[in-house]
């Protein structure tokens, strides 16, 4: 029979020794979608697929599949290759601008990149401007310092 559970079930189901269940994959993991991938990956809306592509997928691979070398490579392609300079470069040149459509197709971990991006572009906007706060020496810095001092008497 055929089921959907759960990860968290399957890997603990899952026994290279006894084979209690087999593990088929989604169909985002299947050839299909690789070779799209391979294609261009910035067409995909990888959170209508799945909001956790990258994550799944590297889970994916605990499973004995012998696809996994594939899949491992599409995953590395379409986020290193493909997808993360698009990210960082959107991210980087959209100051001030409505980035709903674009971050409504990122998996969650491409949006917390993308508003990584975002919070260091706007940090260094308020720098350029003058309106960052103040540089201090850090408390353990200050403190070293202290003690070389008294340490010498």
């Amino acid at each position: 029979s055929k089921l959907e559970i759960p990860l968290w079930l399957a890997k603990g189901l899952h026994d290279s020794k006894r084979r209690i269940i087999s593990v088929e994959l989604p169909k985002i993991y299947k050839e299909a979608w690789r070779t799209v991938f391979s294609a261009d990956a910035n067409v995909v809306d990888l959170h209508k697929m799945g909001p956790y592509y990258y994550g799944f997928g590297s889970q994916l691979l605990n499973f004995d599949n012998p696809e996994n070398p594939e899949i491992a490579q599409t995953i590395l392609q379409a986020s290193i290759q493909s997808r993360f300079r698009r990210i960082m470069d959107s991210s980087q040149n959209a100051y001030n601008e409505d980035t709903s459509a674009l971050v409504a197709r990122l998996d969650e971990l491409e949006r917390a990149l993308f508003q990584a991006g975002q919070k260091a572009l706007n940090d260094f906007q308020c720098w350029e401007k003058g309106q960052a706060s103040q540089i201090t020496a850090s408390s353990l810095v200050q403190n070293y310092g202290k003690r070389k001092f008294t340490d010498m008497d």
